[in-house]
């Protein structure tokens, strides 16, 4: 039997591409097992998919000044020496990394061993841990036309990212009962990311008020987020995180205020939802949400603000001007030549156990 270990962590973003692969590889006949960190959000997410999931220790490599840049590269090293074992036992034929700090030592263990690995760049830039993995990996997976120029021109292919085949079959009046809301007034969707985004939280709680005049508002806010003083206030539901009915809601959803994590743009387009993304700010990140969402921009996929142009009037106003050119956004999403990636990225993963 053909046995795979998939590995990423740290944030859903890192998971939840490889929890969309999963259906597939089984249909493909592989035995799956995943390693990750020992208390990241994928340990919980791949546990409830009964998959059997092996924690390491992971370090994180920061740009900038902080004590446990003197620990956590033994947290790698140990990492390094965690992998090593486990792929000595686990004997997979081939490695799928979605990216994330934990990630590293996998894909240079992976080397070491001789097995394959494939690994996926989310963002337009390799982030620091995709950067020092890429001289280990076979294959470098990407979700832009842009990136291709950052990326060892034998290793890279275009593949999109894998979208969980679930999210595209939701049913609006199963989200219609579960809100309680009305058929007859629009919904927004706000999604602050798997982490919680305390800036759009923020930001759209300011001006609720006024959004409850002409919309109902859905808000997934993130673990520890929530408003306990908007409990029961018409027309707004919150929740810190969502999974059974997520796809519903997308499907009530008629417009939806994101942040510009890779993932979370991929699915809104593959949705064809119209979309109001407001990437991190680059003094939080290394700005990749800023690039990613300026890529929407430009395509026609999105409407931007970014965080420091954000006052009440015009995050109102954008709003408003998003849904009234809903259509036009839906209609440029429809004629977008969107990859199949899961059969694409399945492709190379065969490829490399055929050899």
């Amino acid at each position: 039997m053909k046995h795979i270990v998939l590995t990423g962590g740290g944030t859903a973003g890192h998971v939840t591409p490889n929890i969309a692969l999963i259906p597939r590889l089984k249909e493909l006949g592989y035995e799956i097992s995943y390693i990750g960190s020992l208390d990241g959000i994928e340990k919980k997410l791949i546990e409830e998919l009964n998959i059997p999931y092996y924690g390491i220790a992971s370090g994180k490599l920061r740009r900038y000044f902080d004590l446990k840049n003197f620990s956590d590269p033994f947290k790698v090293l140990k990492g390094y020496a965690q992998s090593r074992k486990l792929l000595k036992k686990l004997k997979p034929d081939v490695i799928f990394s979605k990216g994330g700090f934990v990630t590293v030592p996998v894909v240079v263990a992976a080397k070491s061993c001789k097995i394959p690995a494939i690994i996926h760049e989310s963002d337009m830039t390799p982030g620091l841990a995709n950067k020092l993995a890429i001289p280990s990996a076979t294959k470098v997976c990407c979700n832009f036309p842009e990136t291709l120029k950052h990326l060892p021109e034998e290793k890279a292919v275009l593949t999109g990212t894998p979208i969980r085949q679930e999210l595209l079959s939701g049913d609006k009046l199963e989200a219609l009962k579960f809100c309680g809301f009305t058929a007859n007034k629009p919904v927004i969707m706000i999604i602050g990311g798997s982490l919680g985004a305390a800036a759009v939280n923020d930001s759209m709680r300011k001006i609720l008020p006024e959004l409850l005049k002409d919309f109902q508002v859905v808000h997934l806010c993130g673990k520890g987020k929530l408003d306990e003083s908007l409990q029961n206030t018409e027309g707004y539901i919150q929740f810190e995180y969502i999974k059974k009915e997520l796809a519903d809601l997308f499907a009530l959803a008629d417009i939806v205020v994101s942040r510009a994590g890779a993932n979370a743009i991929c699915e809104l387009l593959a949705l064809q939802k119209p979309n109001l993304l407001i990437p991190l700010s680059a003094k939080a990140s290394r700005g990749d949400q800023i690039l990613n969402a300026r890529s929407f921009e430009k395509q026609g996929y999105s409407m931007v603000l970014e965080e420091e142009e954000i006052t009440n009037e015009k995050l109102l106003e954008t709003i408003h001007t998003l849904y009234e050119k809903r259509d036009d956004f839906t209609n440029t999403m429809k004629q977008s030549n969107s990859i199949d990636s899961i059969t694409k990225i399945t492709t190379l993963l065969e490829d490399c156990v055929k050899h």
